[in-house]
């Protein structure tokens, strides 16, 4: 083959890899979370998602590529003036999502500095609105504040602000230690107030033990009184009946011994005797003085006597 020849297949080999090479490159494979704003001759030409795209060699070109992920951004501690005058520090965190490509890519230089910026201007003006103590209790409302004017602003730009969080709020050492001093002037209160609430249900508990123990024991005197009382009456009326039975008895006694006399058919002569026996027995007697009616001198009217009151009994 000639040097001519030669040369020239060279420069085909050539040439045909260059165009390969430029064909490959204006092929690109978009992934996942990702997107491609490509120009053309310098003017927006459309956004590539996920997938295989192909760009025209030499005039289109990608301009950004954009991640769509949600991303996260610390921004340094910003200097704030709250309602009293009191200079503090706080710190935050962004949560924010690109979802326009095309706002992002052509809406604001720096997207970061612009954020960072718009975070510490809207922090000011919220926390310039309150006083330190609710500065220090409402981070919940200020983040939700800062949320809601940080995603109406970066709107325009593609961008989608989820969460803002205060990650420290740091006031002055003068003022953490009134705080610090506050705090357990605080606690010691409250250990106080326990103690006297403790002393005072321990006091009420004890005199409530010793009034229901009066009580019960006012009670047990009371239930011992009426046993008494019941066993005193019980025993009278037990004496009682036993008196009663006891006189129903003699009575029973005298009047089977009258009706004994006279079934036995006892004449005059006996019931002398009897008579004077009975005058022997009251004679017996402890008494120093007796006192015998005029009528017992005469017997037969003695035992006349006694024979009519056996019949009266009988």
């Amino acid at each position: 083959m000639e040097p001519g020849n030669i040369v020239a297949s060279v420069l085909v080999g050539i040439l045909v890899l260059i165009v390969l090479m430029i064909l490959i490159s204006c092929i690109r494979i978009v992934p996942q979370a990702t997107a491609l704003v490509i120009e053309r001759l310098g003017g927006y030409r459309g956004t590539w998602s996920v997938g295989l795209h192909v760009k025209a060699p030499f005039i289109d070109r990608v301009a950004k590529r954009v991640n769509l992920k949600e991303q996260v951004v610390d921004f340094e501690p910003q200097p704030v003036i709250t309602k009293d005058n009191v200079t503090m520090r706080i710190d935050t965190v962004v949560f924010y999502q690109i979802t326009d490509p095309k706002l992002f890519a052509y809406g604001v230089e720096n997207p970061i500095m612009a954020i960072e910026n718009l975070t510490a201007t809207t922090l000011r003006n919220i926390i310039g609105d309150l006083e330190l103590d609710q500065t220090l209790t409402s981070r919940e409302t200020i983040n939700t504040k800062m949320r809601a004017s940080l995603d109406v602003a970066t709107d325009p730009w593609g961008i989608k602000v989820n969460r803002v969080e205060l990650k420290n709020i740091i006031p002055p050492a003068a003022i953490q230690d009134a705080m610090e001093k506050q705090m357990k002037a605080e606690r010691e209160r409250r250990e106080s107030i326990l103690r006297a609430e403790g002393e005072k249900k321990s006091t009420i508990l004890v005199a409530e033990g010793k009034k229901e123990s009066a009580i019960l024991d006012a009670e047990a005197e009371k239930q011992a009184a009426i046993l008494r009382a019941e066993a005193a009456k019980e025993k009278m009326i037990r004496e009682a009946e036993g008196e009663a039975e006891a006189i129903l008895k003699v009575q029973k006694a005298n009047a089977d011994g009258l009706r004994f006399l006279k079934e036995a058919g006892a004449d005059q002569p006996v019931l002398a005797l009897k008579s004077f026996e009975a005058l022997e027995k009251v004679a017996d007697g402890k008494a120093t003085k007796i006192i015998i009616p005029s009528e017992i001198q005469n017997v037969a009217g003695l035992v006349k006597a006694v024979t009519e009151v056996a019949k009266e009994e009988i």
